[in-house]
């Protein structure tokens, strides 16, 4: 008769070397399973499994620091991406999502590290940004998702008609993304080589030329140049999207593309970072953290439950947080798991990527 396998916790480079396996570089436990057999170690997915969970309740410490981190910045990039889910007793997935929340302060020469926190929830309901940034007081950089409205309380103009649309309440404001503007009437220059989409793209490249040009500039410079350059742009383009709409037939998918812009509830907050430097023009620092889960996604394919998405939350946190700083995760990782068991949990900081010194003997791989 077999005795079952009862799973261990590997050391601190085996442990390591699994959950890098899994989340940086895409690799599903089944695949990691075999490669292992081939090699002679024959390991259970279920055990891979349980150590990854062991690694989770490791790094919980460490994930609620990079949320700390986040939270008390000037801006945040907030965005989400669908998650599949096995929905047991049913035969199919069903659908969470991960919200990603990123501080970076580069662009403006900040002296914060930049770092990426990563949520699970089981759905899209707004009730679940409005409690991850509950504590955020700055500019949340979004797209226009509806779900994110209950976070800046946006007044709704058939219920405050004799009140002007405004970016968000003085705790939380919002900041649209250009990119989102810029992408619509890109997608329809493409498909309909249409003079106004191709003119609309123009402008608003114009736009990015002034970005491209300030990076790196203190947030007071950054916002008297876009006051003084983008300022005028903006409201020469607000005009032109103006007279086009007249002209164009109100249910075209170019007119959809243009009164994206130009609603009401829109315009305040894509031309917001105009008034402040700490502001990115668009969201694409939040879009950029959401490829390593795209990349999994294609290959995992679905978590195994809520725990699966939730580990998943905090693996991407610390792995993300490791690029944005050029660290190599998986060394890191060993570090982590080398340390964190004897390390003060009043001085977990120490402990966050941008912190650590990383043995110069360890196997560093440029991250990807």
């Amino acid at each position: 008769m077999t005795r079952p396998e009862v799973p261990y916790l590997p050391g601190p480079a085996l442990l390591a070397h699994v959950i890098s396996g899994k989340y940086c570089q895409h690799q599903p436990l089944y695949r990691q399973s075999e490669v292992y057999g081939y090699a002679g170690v024959h390991i259970n997915r279920s055990t891979l499994t349980h150590w990854i969970g062991a690694g989770f309740q490791l790094v919980s410490p460490l994930v609620a620091a990079i949320r700390r981190h986040i939270l008390c910045g000037a801006q945040v990039h907030a965005d989400d991406t669908p998650l599949p889910v096995l929905d047991p007793g049913r035969g199919r997935t069903k659908t969470g999502y991960l919200w990603t929340y990123v501080r970076d302060e580069r662009p403006w020469g900040g002296p914060a590290a930049p770092a990426v926190w990563f949520e699970y929830s089981p759905n899209r309901k707004g009730e679940h940004p409005c409690r991850h940034l509950r504590d955020f007081a700055g500019v949340v950089s979004v797209d226009a998702y509806a779900g994110f409205d209950d976070v800046f309380e946006c007044l709704k103009p058939e219920k405050h008609k004799n009140k002007r649309p405004r970016a968000g309440p003085t705790r939380a404001k919002r900041s649209l993304c250009w990119a989102h503007a810029r992408r619509k009437l890109y997608d329809l220059y493409i498909a309909l080589e249409s003079p106004i989409a191709r003119e609309a793209v123009e402008r608003i490249d114009e736009l990015y030329g002034i970005e491209t040009e300030i990076r790196g500039l203190s947030a007071e410079d950054r916002r008297c140049e876009r006051q003084a350059r983008a300022v005028p742009l903006l409201d020469a383009l607000y005009a032109w999207f103006m007279s086009k709409l007249a002209q164009l037939p109100k249910k075209s998918e170019l007119a959809k593309a243009i009164r994206y812009a130009f609603k009401p509830k829109h315009w305040p907050a894509l031309t917001y970072y105009c008034t402040d430097g700490h502001v990115a023009i668009d969201n694409n620092a939040a879009e950029r953290s959401l490829r390593s889960v795209a990349l999994g996604r294609k290959s995992y394919l679905f978590a195994g439950s809520d725990a699966g998405g939730e580990r998943a939350a905090a693996m991407y946190s610390l792995i993300g947080s490791c690029k944005l700083n050029k660290i190599d995760p998986e060394a890191y990782l060993r570090y982590v798991f080398e340390h964190i068991a004897d390390h003060p949990i009043n001085r977990i900081d120490d402990l966050l990527p941008w912190n650590v010194v990383l043995d110069s003997t360890m196997p560093v791989r440029q991250a990807a």
